[in-house]
């Protein structure tokens, strides 16, 4: 959930993500001092949508609608290396096209929920580590990280997170196909 810190978050926003439970090792003690998301509660992720709905539209057939992201397949993600958007380091998941499938199939039925705001006319899937900081940082970063990389990640579920005033909450959890 990079980029979304400039006006911070606000209750009833949510997120869908991927979570990375394998990248909590090497970038925690990175994204716990300098990624605003980890602050707020969100674990190592790559996103999937953000924003998504307003907490107050998602029911029942969101849910359902959600739940057909079974199609998809459940896929494996390798991390082996660094890279930037302006002032954010992160880590790049490769392959990256079952991100990029997640995100459009999710875009193109909430055509209202583009990614990050139709910020940007990219999708990069990423791992947000650090935003905001000089290069001296995000390189003094990136050294640590070289001795921790690679990693894999089996992604077998997209969570549904929801801002709840103070933290981001895991409201629900889709499963993928296997």
């Amino acid at each position: 959930m990079a980029d979304d810190s400039t006006s911070g978050f606000r209750a009833g926003q949510t997120g869908l993500i991927v979570r990375i439970p394998e990248a909590e090792p090497p970038v925690r003690r990175w994204r716990e001092r300098l990624d605003p998301s980890a602050q707020a509660g969100v674990p190592a992720h790559v996103t999937v949508l953000f924003p998504f709905l307003d907490e107050s539209r998602i029911d029942a057939l969101v849910h359902s609608a959600l739940a057909e992201l079974g199609s998809h397949p459940a896929f494996d993600l390798r991390f082996e290396r660094c890279g930037r958007l302006p002032e954010v380091l992160y880590l790049v998941p490769e392959p990256d096209t079952q991100l990029r499938q997640l995100t459009e199939a999710i875009a193109d039925r909430w055509p209202e929920a583009p990614p990050y705001g139709g910020r940007f006319a990219e999708i990069v899937p990423h791992l947000t580590i650090a935003q905001g900081q000089e290069d001296a940082v995000l390189e003094e970063i990136e050294a640590d990280l070289a001795g921790k990389l690679p990693f894999t990640s089996h992604v077998s579920s997209v969570e549904l997170i929801v801002h709840d005033g103070t933290k981001w909450q895991e409201r629900a959890s889709f499963a993928l196909g296997e």
